[in-house]
């Protein structure tokens, strides 16, 4: 199937395109830092807003409604992930949010010397809640440090730093910088060894790759519905001996039961309808009807990663053509998701995205709170990074405007310059 083929398929569910910039629509490549939406996707929100909207529990039509919404996105979850039941996943506002609290409940059980492992490549959702949560336990924190040639994870140093008091390793599945996809399945055995638990942050892979909690491995996963065509709900899934097991906070009339014992207060039904139908959505990419949604999902998530992988050789290829364009990721060949992160000599990050934002082109700068990456590459004066990744939705031809734009910005500092 062509590169061109999924994107003429989808890009008519996506009202935005009917807004013309400059006489053509906008090149989104902003997609790591939130996808576009689906038709369907408002509609099952304005829906839930407009006739299903009660809270649950009620014996009257709009409350059954709103039990349904619940149970709907529940079961649509559960299969996105590849959890074993509904009950395994609770909603919350986002991943960076649900991380906070979560990691204030688990730490109770912390005491003074006990260990927890962070990376320098992930996102600050799953390093700051850890760092604070430890601090406030008395606990000691380690941090995984990247090789800045491959933008991949040590993990001999990893290795080195478990120990039998290691309580947590939280790792990202794909860094929402780079792109870098890390072995989490082999992390998890490694943490496993000294009976550490580990947290997953799969809010950059979840676009991109099927999440298989089962095959991580992993004891918890997170990540937002907003990154794969859904609204701003975040998602945590545990394994149930543990959710169980740690005690949240809450109200005393909570349910205790799961996953309600982890949701505080009434929930965003209309956000957890929006999470429903875009997981319904992308089964419905599968290029043939399966045997259910979980497998609609794979193949799905198949056709997108053919899709997505194409363009970014060809935006790889185009960016790397540039003079002056140095490309940041793992080497050509290895596993990550279609995001570039890039810099272009002589000009701020942030000029960069404002020069292509002026030609209609969508990409976002800076340190996308990724802030171990932009330190460990020493490029916190130029402004951090130009990020652009590669959706469903792009097409060829809006990836020759992001790498015309970039020569542009390019040409222009290197006249400067001489």
């Amino acid at each position: 199937m062509s590169t061109a083929s999924l994107a003429e398929l989808v890009r008519p569910h996506f009202p935005v395109f009917e807004r013309p910039y400059g006489g053509r629509p906008l090149a989104f490549f902003d997609g790591p830092g939130g996808s576009q939406v689906p038709r369907v996707v408002a509609d099952a929100v304005a829906e839930t807003l407009l006739f299903r909207s009660a809270n649950v529990h009620g014996a009257f039509p709009t409350s059954r409604d709103a039990d349904e919404v619940v149970a709907a996105a529940r079961g649509a979850a559960a299969d996105f992930l590849g959890a074993g039941s509904p009950r395994e996943v609770a909603f919350g506002a986002n991943m960076t949010t649900l991380t906070f609290a979560f990691a204030r409940s688990l730490s109770r059980a912390w005491e003074p010397g006990d260990e927890v492992v962070v990376t320098d490549l992930d996102h600050q959702a799953n390093v700051a809640p850890w760092r604070r949560a430890a601090g406030d336990r008395g606990a000691v924190v380690r941090s995984v440090p990247f090789d800045p040639a491959a933008m991949q994870l040590d993990l001999h140093a990893l290795e080195g730093m478990l120990t039998p008091r290691t309580r947590l390793v939280a790792v990202g599945a794909a860094s929402n910088a780079v792109g870098t996809v890390t072995d989490v399945a082999r992390v998890a055995e490694m943490a496993r060894r000294v009976g550490a638990l580990v947290f997953v942050d799969a809010v950059h892979y979840a676009p991109h790759r099927l999440v298989d909690v089962q095959a991580l491995g992993c004891d918890f996963l997170a990540c937002s519905a907003y990154k794969f065509f859904g609204p701003h709900v975040g998602l945590l899934w545990g394994k149930p001996e543990h959710m169980e097991a740690v005690v949240p906070y809450k109200v005393p009339p909570c349910s205790d039961t799961l996953p309600e014992r982890w949701e505080t207060g009434t929930m965003n039904h209309e956000g957890m309808a929006g999470v429903a139908a875009a997981v319904d959505w992308i089964a419905s990419l599968a290029p043939e009807p399966g045997a259910g949604r979980r497998e609609a999902l794979r193949a799905a998530m198949e056709r997108i990663g053919e899709h997505e992988s194409a363009l970014f050789e060809q935006m790889l290829d185009g960016l790397g053509a540039i003079p002056g364009v140095r490309i940041f990721g793992p080497p050509r060949g290895a596993d990550r998701t279609p995001t570039a992160g890039f810099t272009v000599r002589g000009v701020h990050a942030d000029e960069v995205a404002r020069r292509l934002a002026d030609e209609g082109v969508c990409v976002w700068s800076g340190n996308f709170y990724a802030t171990g990456v932009i330190e460990g590459l020493g490029i916190v004066q130029e402004g951090g990074l130009v990020r652009a990744g590669v959706a469903p939705y792009c097409t060829g031809d809006d990836v020759r405007r992001l790498v015309e734009g970039v020569a542009a910005v390019a040409a222009g500092a290197g006249s400067a310059a001489a």
